[in-house]
């Protein structure tokens, strides 16, 4: 598989690979889809996206902007047919790189805490929770929720 970063044009189908993707693990809480191309676009003004691509056909993303000495990944996404096949573990890994190459000693993200799934498989990959935030008002999820932060150093 190659990842490479997106660029403007792949906009339209980041936004339905996250869509798909969240929709399969977040349905049970809230309704919708997760992100617009609006505001995937808007998100590639201030970061990047790091998608596998065979052929034309994005099997996987992860959104990462750098923020100094630290960066924030959000948004991995993996085709649902393609999910606990390793391409999330690859994804996350080849992001903390380029991270890294980058000069960030930490990467920072968020996940709801109603997905206890995503927070085993970060702290599997060494992110450890760092304190909570709100659910934004404007959405309204079916159970009550919050973002759960976590971090990891690198190197």
């Amino acid at each position: 598989m190659q990842f490479r970063l997106a660029a403007i044009q792949d906009a339209e189908g980041i936004t339905a690979l996250i869509n798909a993707a969240f929709r399969k693990a977040e349905s049970f809480f809230i309704d919708g889809d997760r992100i617009d191309t609006e505001s995937v676009r808007s998100l590639m003004d201030r970061g990047q996206f790091l998608v596998a691509d065979k052929n034309g056909n994005f099997s996987g993303c992860i959104y990462v902007e750098f923020r100094g000495q630290r960066a924030y990944l959000g948004l991995l996404s993996v085709d649902p047919q393609l999910q606990k096949t390793g391409m999330g573990s690859a994804l996350l890994k080849a992001a903390e790189e380029q991270c890294a190459n980058a000069g960030c000693s930490f990467v920072d993200l968020r996940t709801v805490n109603l997905r206890t799934d995503n927070r085993a498989f970060y702290g599997r990959r060494g992110y450890v929770e760092s304190g909570t935030e709100p659910f934004p008002a404007e959405l309204t999820p079916k159970l009550a929720c919050h973002f759960v932060n976590m971090s990891k150093r690198l190197g």
